[in-house]
């Protein structure tokens, strides 16, 4: 039999709280009295002045020594600083941020109705769905509510239950739409702002979208900013409202990439990618691969052309176009899956942890070094081994490998040998050619590329002038190379740009003489292109009557056009010191409206001068009827007595209303009732037996309902009886009269 625990008597319950305030406050002065380079020789998380709870939760998911980056920004978090920390990927900055938040709730006494304690940003779904499970392990044993709000998800369900949150985790995009449609989001008592990824968010994609953000959230707070590599910028910095953050750098000694990953990189044609990825993975076979792109659509191809070739590993693809159901399904997959390749986007790159991937290869060259670090960080996590591998076009090897050997990283250079590269370009062609669908991602695939490589702010790198796109075209199975406009040259893009954005009307006032008269083209008529169709024949002889020559001046021919061509007359020219404001008011009608002025409405008096609708009094004339308090009460009291006249005519009209409403209503009871009595009335006298002095005064009875249609399973028979004919002419006889019905 299982015991009852006892419930705690009141007085149980205050000496259990003045206890827990008692431990508290003795937190609290530890945390104040800790001196700095002694926390720094701190090893376990049981050294530092946490809660019973929080170390609890830590010890139950398995955590107990502390990393680098842990040990250097846990202490300053407590101590209410502001961090900018940076570390190697791996190497566990999602617990040196959730710790603090938990230890910031309990030490101001969070509850459910303060609101929103604590916020959390990710740049992506996935590292939002990793933080919230990481949080929900470490901090089960507390009692606040946290929430988790990113894009694909049922966005009532969360505005429902968003503001009874305490802990929030989100995406940008998400939080800024609850920001602006929720009115349960309280954040006017935040406590600690953490921005997980910080680079990334702080860059171009998200700065709009930050910046909003921001603007929403109180200035006093602490805020903690964590990446694998970290801004110093100090305009990011004053967005933010940093006050004199804290910089954590736990891997400023080597590379910002771990030490037991093994990185690498070859040089390769762009035309033989394919090929090589191909015979890597075949070679392959019993490794857990990560394949990075640049783009979605190429994601697309690469696995849609891959699982029809059937490599003999289990092939996946992740990137941000997907539902989000997909892409969950996809990462639980991957994270249990031991031998398999996902093919990816950089959604992927940042702060996710896949357990024991072995190979992490990079199709396409990074955009810049840091993206690099990110790439290769989600192998080689908390100490495992990892290797990586980077395929480089010529033109990029020597620019990129300076870059990363500014940053102390220096990957090895690999050389393929020839007995192990296999070419599947015919077999990719000839699966582009019997399908319609793949042949189509392929030059989706290719656009995507070239955009991708044309887009890049680091032209030293990334060069489109040097690509082989043709050869690139035939290694995607395509059979031409697709046309992309944005390829041509610089000065030719601003031609073709500017001429586009250019003003239709702009142009013919540019084309117009001194006389005012456009020469480059006049305004036809529907009837002019009617004319100057290819298959005149086909009109018939009404319509061919409008085409006559504009000198005939019958009166018979009325439908003639005496005049095909309608000449612009009277336009402005265009002077050389016109600017471009001045010209676009000339042309549009509802700048120049503007500039003359709205228009006023008018009313007529009984003696035909025009008025306004509201015209001022004269001054002297309005002092001349009495004060003005005196006037606004006059003018009260008249209005508040038609109110009060206005009040009884409707409770006249209601009671009138509700009194013809009762008559009519008793006049219908009374007509059922008289309906009622006239139907039962022949009974009462069947019953009674009244009969009159004669059955022929007696008026004929109505038949009733039932008489009337009697239901043909109760009727009886019908009999005839005629007598049996003798002869030939009593035959016809009876004949007759039963086709007769007689």
């Amino acid at each position: 039999m299982a015991k009852v625990k006892k419930k705690h008597t009141r007085e149980e319950q205050k000496r259990l709280a003045a206890l827990a305030a008692k431990e508290l406050e003795q937190l609290k002065q530890q945390i104040e009295e800790l001196p700095l380079e002694q926390a720094k020789s701190f090893t376990k998380f049981d050294d530092l002045p946490l809660t019973k709870n929080t170390l609890r939760g830590v010890k139950e998911s398995s955590y107990v020594t502390m990393t680098d980056i842990q040990r250097d920004s846990i202490p300053l978090a407590l101590k209410g600083h502001d961090i900018l920390g940076a570390a190697k990927t791996g190497s566990g900055k999602t617990l040196a941020f959730l710790i603090p938040v938990i230890e910031k709730l309990v030490h101001e006494n969070w509850n459910e109705f303060d609101g929103v304690g604590a916020l959390i940003i990710s740049p992506t779904r996935e590292l939002a769905m990793q933080i919230y499970e990481v949080l929900l392990k470490i901090g089960k044993h507390h009692s606040f509510s946290a929430g988790l709000v990113i894009g694909g998800k049922d966005y009532e369900f969360e505005k429902e239950r968003i503001g009874k949150m305490n802990i929030l985790i989100g995406t940008p995009g998400r939080l800024l739409q609850h920001m602006d449609q929720s009115a349960t989001l309280n954040l006017t008592n935040l406590q600690i702002l953490v921005l997980d990824e910080a680079d990334r968010i702080l860059d171009l994609g998200f700065k709009k979208t930050l910046d909003d953000i921001i603007s929403n959230l109180p200035p006093e707070r602490q805020s903690l900013l964590f990446s694998a590599t970290q801004t110093k910028s100090v305009q990011d910095l004053a967005r933010l409202s940093l006050v004199n953050p804290e910089y954590v750098n736990a891997s400023s000694d080597t590379s910002s990439t771990p030490e037991s990953l093994e990185q690498s990189y070859v040089v390769i044609r762009l035309q033989d990618k394919l090929d090589i990825l191909w015979s890597f993975i075949k070679s392959h076979l019993d490794s857990k691969i990560l394949v990075f792109v640049s783009s979605s659509k190429q994601v697309h191809f690469i696995y849609e052309a891959f699982r029809k070739l059937q490599p003999g590993i289990s092939l996946m693809k992740l990137h941000g176009r997907q539902k989000q159901k997909a892409r969950m399904e996809t990462t639980f997959k991957f994270t249990e899956s031991r031998h398999c390749c996902l093919f990816a986007t950089d959604v992927v790159a940042r702060g996710l942890d896949f357990p024991a991937i072995d190979w992490v290869v990079q199709l396409d060259c990074p955009e810049d070094v840091a993206t690099y670090i990110h790439r290769v960080g989600r192998s080689a996590r908390a100490g495992r081994a990892g290797k990586s591998l980077l395929m480089l076009t010529p033109s990029e090897e020597e620019p990129f490998v300076k870059r990363l050997e500014s940053k102390k990283i220096a990957p090895k250079k690999l050389n393929i040998r020839n007995s192990k590269k296999k070419s599947i370009r015919d077999q990719i062609q000839s699966l582009c050619f019997k399908s319609p669908d793949l042949k189509y991602l392929g030059q989706k695939a290719f656009i995507s590329y070239v955009k991708s490589v044309y887009i890049q702010k680091d032209k030293e790198v990334f060069d489109v002038k040097q690509l082989p796109l043709d050869e690139f075209a035939k290694s995607l199975g395509l059979p031409g190379t697709p046309k992309i406009k944005m390829v041509a040259g610089d000065e030719e893009l601003a031609k073709q740009k500017q001429k586009k954005n250019a003003s239709r009307q702009l142009s013919l006032l540019a084309k117009a003489d001194e006389n005012g008269e456009v020469e480059a083209k006049k305004t036809r008529t529907k009837y002019d292109k009617m004319f100057e169709r290819q298959n005149q024949g086909v009109l018939s002889e009404h319509y061919l009557k409008l085409n006559v020559d504009a000198q005939t001046e019958d009166d018979d021919d009325f439908l003639a056009v005496k005049r095909k061509d309608h000449e612009l007359q009277d336009l402005p020219t265009l002077e050389a010191n016109t600017s471009k404001r001045a010209m676009k008011k000339a042309l549009s009608k509802k700048l120049a409206a503007k500039a003359r002025g709205s228009g006023t409405k008018l009313v007529f008096d009984d003696e035909g001068k025009a008025h306004p609708i509201y015209e001022l009094e004269d001054e002297e004339e309005f002092h001349k009827e009495g004060p003005a308090e005196k006037l606004k009460e006059e003018f009260v009291n008249e209005e508040k007595k038609a109110m009060e006249a206005a009040d009884v005519e409707d409770k006249d009209i209601v009671k009138r209303k509700r009194r013809e409403k009762k008559i009519r209503r008793k006049e219908l009871e009374k007509m059922e009732l008289e309906q009622d009595y006239s139907e039962s009335e022949p009974d009462l006298e069947a019953d009674l037996e009244i009969s009159s002095d004669s059955e022929d005064e007696r008026p004929a009875k109505k038949p009733k309902w039932f008489e009337k249609h009697e239901p043909k399973t109760e009727r009886e028979p019908e009999v005839i009886e005629y007598e049996q004919p003798e002869t030939l002419e009593d035959l016809e006889a009876l004949t007759e009269k039963l086709i007769h019905g007689e």
